[in-house]
């Protein structure tokens, strides 16, 4: 993870530099805070994976030397036949339309399907005995 701590820290900086400079010549308060505000997200993210990456072992993303090779085998379960994302999809743009055109029960009802559909996500292959 001493990739990703370092493309944060370098982002942290191109922001505290665009806030510095955006001071001094647009003198704009809220972009500058936004600025301000985003370089500090950053740099919490950025440490955060700079506080993980001691905790770790070392990846061959993190050995300049390492070949391709050391990053063979297996990466991770990813479900081939879930329909949960295509539902989590419809649910969020069904509560996206609600608050766009600000209707309450739109919100309230596309809200609930996206918690339905999480919970579904999450606990897919949790379901007892007949799991996967």
């Amino acid at each position: 993870m001493k990739i990703e701590s370092r493309l944060f820290e370098i982002v942290t900086g191109f922001f505290i530099l665009a806030a510095l400079a955006y001071m001094f010549i647009a003198g704009e308060v809220v972009g500058v805070t936004a600025l301000w505000l985003t370089a500090g997200l950053s740099l919490i993210v950025g440490t955060y994976f700079r506080f993980v990456s001691r905790r770790l072992e070392e990846r061959p993303e993190d050995n300049p030397e390492a070949e391709v090779s050391d990053g063979a085998g297996e990466v991770g379960f990813f479900s081939a036949g879930s329909y949960w994302p295509l539902g989590l999809a419809a649910a969020a743009a069904f509560a996206a339309l609600g608050v766009a055109f600000w209707y309450a029960w739109m919100i309230v009802i596309g809200m609930t399907l996206v918690l339905i559909a999480v919970g579904g996500l999450v606990f897919e292959y949790h379901r007892g005995p007949a799991a996967h």
